[in-house]
């Protein structure tokens, strides 16, 4: 939880400081690193796992689980299902 917690504020200290390109959306770089967390760690990062993916990726937590759900959108289109869940009977 120390963690966790000592993730957060860094992030909150360096959102002030990002990029005008991070403003537009995540660079190259962070795309990659985004990509490769997405298709090799986990589609839906729990809280710790996404703060440590901001870090890395130099992204706040918010742009980062936005850029997750509309990855996540994205992949379960392309697989023939539904953007959102919802449930079995929908």
């Amino acid at each position: 939880m120390l963690i966790f917690l000592g993730c957060r504020r860094g992030l909150e200290e360096r959102a002030g400081t990002m990029s005008a390109e991070t403003a537009n959306g995540p660079t190259e770089d962070q795309v990659e690193i985004l990509e490769y967390n997405f298709n090799k760690v986990h589609k839906r990062p729990d809280p710790t796992t996404l703060c440590l993916i901001a870090a890395e990726a130099g992204l706040s937590e918010e742009e980062t689980q936005k850029w997750f759900n509309k990855r996540l959108a994205e992949w379960r289109r392309s697989e023939g299902l539904p953007s959102e869940c919802r449930s079995v009977t929908d």
